[in-house]
């Protein structure tokens, strides 16, 4: 428990303080966002907010995890290593697409096939490497069965595991990039999803079978180490979120959407709660449903369109609908979604 609170508290303390000085030095490059013309109006004035913010996320989750490891002298473990490796890769794709829009004036940064590529490099290696790395008990950190609140009883082959794994990545951080289009809105909900895992992750090490054996049991490999990452990652959002509120001095940039979504999809598929992350990341979802939607009517109807833009929330805005209006409704969806999944995950151990 000392360090879930240590690497939350210092996640949060660098990224609250460490944020300005980032926005000065990207204004100072003329590291600014571009703004898409056919969108609403109301964002024009958003033009050259300074991006890329989500550096300031990635470094202050590893600062928090990792100076919380060595003041409480417990050892980094693999499941934790490996979700951090996912973040940084998928960072590493966002940085790239990021750079190319505003440092090299390129409005449409890394094309879409490249992009997913990268999201799909950067998966599959964390997928592989996951089933590796077995503990005394056998266990490695992403497991072989499909799990929902926890293992079920389907085992999947290695390759469809592998599969299964990128599928969710992708969705989850596209998911997350797409939720990224108003101040505060995807780093306000991301917070709210880290903070139900760091609770998931102390619960299934309180009554996992190396400390709890019985029935109801989790055979999860590091999920208090886990919930210690979830920590860093909710006080790194929470310290940004000072600053990317309305109106956000600065933006995450896909550097942080990709990673943020990277970190919701490891920590959810190593915690053994693959299907539950579609309650608990319930926004994440609407947002994205609400694209696959609109692009799909569109093609089916010949020009047709179900909103008046998609990702949703540009549709309520030129609703006329203000910004922050959307952004606490969509919080409040957000937190709906998360109690709904808490609700799922606890309803599972009474019951069975």
């Amino acid at each position: 428990m000392k360090g879930i609170l240590l690497a939350g508290a210092i996640s949060a303390i660098f990224a609250f303080f460490a944020t300005p000085a980032l926005i000065k030095f990207l204004a100072s490059k003329g590291y600014g966002q571009f703004i898409r013309e056919d969108g609403p109006t109301t964002h024009h004035v958003k033009r050259g907010t300074p991006t890329m913010g989500g550096i300031i996320l990635i470094f202050a989750a590893l600062l928090g995890y990792g100076l919380s490891h060595l003041v409480t002298g417990v050892a980094i473990t693999a499941s934790a290593a490996l979700v951090l490796a996912l973040v940084l890769a998928l960072g590493l794709v966002g940085l790239l697409d990021d750079y190319l829009k505003v440092a090299k004036k390129r409005s449409l940064g890394l094309t879409a096939k490249q992009k997913i590529f990268g999201q799909m490099l950067a998966a599959g290696g964390f997928a592989y490497a996951g089933l590796q790395f077995p503990d005394k008990d056998g266990l490695t950190p992403i497991s072989t069965s499909l799990s929902t609140v926890r293992d079920t009883s389907i085992k999947l082959a290695l390759v469809v595991v592998i599969i299964w794994v990128i599928l969710m990545v992708l969705g989850t951080s596209n998911g997350v990039n797409l939720t990224d289009g108003l101040d505060g809105l995807a780093t306000g909900a991301a917070v709210m999803v880290f903070t139900a895992f760091i609770l998931i992750g102390v619960w299934e090490f309180g009554q996992s079978c190396a400390v709890s054996p019985g029935l109801k049991c989790y055979n999860v490999r590091d999920p208090l180490d886990l919930a210690v990452l979830a920590a860093a990652f909710a006080g790194a959002c929470g310290g940004f979120l000072w600053w990317n509120a309305s109106p956000a001095k600065i933006f995450m940039g896909d550097v942080g959407s990709l990673a943020l979504g990277g970190a919701l999809a490891g920590i959810a598929i190593t915690l053994r709660t693959q299907l539950l992350l579609v309650v608990l990341g319930f926004l994440f979802v609407l947002i994205t449903a609400s694209v696959i939607i609109q692009v799909a009517y569109f093609k089916i109807s010949g020009g047709k369109r179900v909103f008046k833009m998609a990702p949703l929330q540009h549709h309520f805005e030129l609703m006329g609908w203000g910004e922050v209006t959307i952004v606490i409704r969509f919080w409040i969806i957000a937190s709906l979604g998360v109690a709904a999944g808490l609700g799922l995950f606890y309803a599972q151990w009474v019951v069975s």
